[in-house]
C-alpha cells in the first residue's frame, strides 16, 4: 500500500510537470502581454493626472500673483487718484484763498476810497457850513432882533 501510495504520488508528480510548465509559461505571458502594458499604461496615466494637478495647481498659483499684482496695481492707481484728487484740491484751496486775498485787498481799497471821498465831503461841507455860519448869523440877528439894532448891529 505504501509502495502504491508512493507509485501514485511519483504518477502524479510526473504529470504535474507539463501543468507546472504552462503555468509558469502563462504567467510570463500575462506579465508580458497583459500586465506589463496595463502597468505602463496606468503609469502613464498616473503622470498624466498627476501633471495635470501639477499644471492646475501651477494655473492656480499664477493666477494668484496675477490677482496680487492686478490688485497692487489698483491700490497705486487709487494712491494715485487720492493724491492728484489731494494736489487738485490744495491748488483750488490756494487759488480759493488768493482770490480772497485779492477780494480782501479790493474791498479795502474801495472802503479807504470811500471813506476819503465821505471825509472830502464833510471837510466841504464843514467850510461851506462855516463860509455860510456868518451870512446865516446875520439873517438870524435881522430876523430877531428889530431892525434898527440889526442895522446897528451889523455896522459893528
Amino acid at each position: 500500500m505504501v509502495d502504491q501510495l508512493s507509485r501514485q504520488l511519483g504518477d502524479l508528480a510526473l504529470g504535474s510537470v507539463p501543468t507546472m510548465i504552462l503555468f509558469v509559461l502563462l504567467v510570463i505571458a500575462y506579465r508580458f502581454v497583459l500586465y506589463g502594458p496595463l502597468m505602463r499604461t496606468l503609469a502613464e496615466r498616473r503622470e498624466r493626472t498627476i501633471g495635470a494637478v501639477e499644471k492646475a495647481h501651477a494655473a492656480i498659483a499664477a493666477a494668484d500673483a496675477k490677482s496680487q499684482e492686478y490688485e497692487a496695481k489698483l491700490r497705486a492707481a487709487r494712491a494715485e487718484i487720492f493724491h492728484r484728487r489731494e494736489q487738485q484740491l490744495q491748488k483750488w484751496s490756494a487759488q480759493r484763498d488768493s482770490a480772497v486775498v485779492t477780494a480782501r485787498q479790493a474791498a479795502h481799497e474801495r472802503v479807504s476810497i470811500a471813506r476819503q471821498a465821505v471825509e472830502a465831503e464833510a471837510d466841504a461841507a464843514r467850510h461851506q457850513i462855516e463860509a455860510s455860519a456868518a451870512q446865516l448869523a446875520r439873517q438870524i440877528m435881522k430876523a430877531v432882533l428889530p431892525s434898527e439894532l440889526a442895522s446897528a448891529e451889523g455896522g459893528r
